[in-house]
């Protein structure tokens, strides 16, 4: 998905492209969010909407508009390995807010991930500070929205797929909101004299979205976003937690490969080293997780 949205440079806002694949995401998960409504025999009351527009303005807004904005100013590759990260933040705000125990293998998992991101940033020697600051930042406030939804889903009693589904749905009128602001003249003559916040002068809608861009925005909207997140609980649904959780323990090993090969990203050598720390954190995380849901079942 990086390599994508890099590939196609300054075609699209970063704001009008995060638009434009949640709502296709969203109406491609509507349908498997109505039939678990039906199945569950649950509807989707009005007082959900704050719930819904609080998870979609963390995600969408919020963190994905930061991860957006940080592809346009470092690789792609690093983007989409500081972002994979995002699960470890999730196992800290799960211990903060939830106060959910923070097992022994989990909190090694937390402690060499940091170490990873550390090397990748590289801080004595940092040449891109807002790309990877404003990637770091996504990737941790995805994980706080990764603990809302998660509370919100319990409180309520809607799965994965019902929250994700009418959390793009409802982030997508925020974020539409917005680019209609950012319209008014005023606002966008202020914007367009303050540095990188110049993309948020005046966002377009509908420009570049034609025949040209077909292909690409099929492939983030329908491939990515939508069938990403269906397949993903799909997983969990007929696996588990674990095996679902993979995708984000194979994707810091293969973006780099698919930036250098696609679009002629350099990899350094400290990005390997942090890459190669982050997958080891993780299998450490994947391996606790695994061990705990065996326990569970040996119980039940």
């Amino acid at each position: 998905m990086e390599i994508a949205l890099k590939s196609v440079g300054d075609a699209f806002n970063p704001i009008q492209i995060n638009l434009i694949r949640f709502f296709i995401g969203g109406v491609v998960l509507l349908p498997f969010a109505i039939r678990t409504l039906r199945i569950q025999g649950m509807m989707i009351h009005w007082r959900d909407l704050g719930l819904f527009a609080l998870t979609g303005f963390m995600c969408l807004v919020v963190s994905m508009t930061l991860f957006q904005l940080s592809i346009g100013y470092t690789q792609a590759s690093t983007v989409a390995v500081v972002f994979s990260a995002n699960p470890v933040f999730a196992l800290i705000f799960s211990f903060l807010i939830l106060h959910e125990r923070l097992g022994r293998a989990n909190l090694i998992a937390v402690i060499i991930s940091i170490v990873g991101l550390l090397v990748i940033v590289n801080p004595a020697n940092l040449t891109d500070p807002l790309g990877l600051t404003l990637a770091i930042i996504s990737a941790l406030t995805f994980g706080l929205y990764s603990i809302i939804s998660r509370y919100g889903s319990v409180r309520r009693g809607y799965n994965g797929i019902v929250m994700t589904c009418f959390t793009f749905l409802v982030g997508s009128a925020e974020l539409l909101a917005l680019v209609e602001i950012t319209n008014i003249p005023g606002i966008a003559r202020a914007f367009s004299h303050i540095g990188w916040l110049k993309q948020f002068s005046a966002i377009p809608l509908f420009t570049n979205v034609n025949l040209h861009y077909f292909w690409f925005l099929f492939f983030v909207g329908v491939c990515v976003t939508g069938g990403g997140f269906a397949f993903y609980f799909l997983a969990m649904e007929t696996s588990n937690v674990s095996t679902a959780s993979l995708v984000f323990f194979i994707k810091p090993g293969l973006a780099p490969i698919f930036a250098a090969l696609l679009i002629g990203d350099k990899i350094a050598v400290t990005t390997v080293i942090g890459i190669v720390i982050i997958i080891f954190g993780s299998v450490v995380t994947f391996m606790g997780n695994k061990r705990r849901e065996t326990g569970k079942m040996r119980v039940e």
